[in-house]
């Protein structure tokens, strides 16, 4: 298995309908399991987050912020993605893309027991997934819809560019 460390990756999510964008801009790993499947660990970096004990306090010191960090996996290959994230108690997802198929959402909200919660299932189709570069991916883009039973909740524009 070849790895290349730290690279630098930018990933960004934007929906076509609403007014939601997000960009990402961090290291990562990335591993090639084989000629055209590679895995892709991604560190995000810290998020402050307010909540009802700190609202007040908006500094946080190194140690509370490094607790915030999730880790975000992504399976790659030509004809599907696969992204999961988790952290640290935070919101955790499992996103699964196939071109011109329906994938699953779940997602699992973080909760003040020590139950597990049950996952929130969505589903999605996925419009267009292409993947470029050669021998290694160097860019990813997914076009899908997010639809929550009969819902539909939103297009998307997943877009991931490696730095090499």
């Amino acid at each position: 298995m070849l790895t290349q460390y730290r690279k630098t990756v930018c990933l960004s999510l934007m929906s076509v309908d609403l007014p939601v964008s997000s960009v990402v801009e961090t290291a990562a790993t990335l591993y090639q399991k084989d000629r055209n499947r590679f895995h892709l660990l991604l560190s995000a970096p810290p998020v402050n987050i307010l909540d009802s004990e700190n609202i007040n306090n908006l500094e946080q010191d190194d140690a509370n912020s490094s607790n915030n960090t999730q880790q975000w996996w992504l399976e790659i290959t030509p004809e599907q993605a696969i992204m999961t994230i988790q952290g640290n108690g935070r919101l955790s997802y499992r996103h699964f893309w196939q071109q011109g198929a329906y994938g699953r959402t779940r997602y699992w909200l973080p909760n003040e027991s020590s139950q597990q919660n049950e996952p929130i299932r969505l589903h999605n189709f996925t419009r267009h997934l292409t993947l470029n570069g050669d021998p290694f991916p160097e860019n990813l883009r997914i076009e899908y819809e997010l639809w929550a039973g009969e819902v539909q909740l939103g297009s998307y524009i997943l877009n991931l560019e490696i730095r090499h």
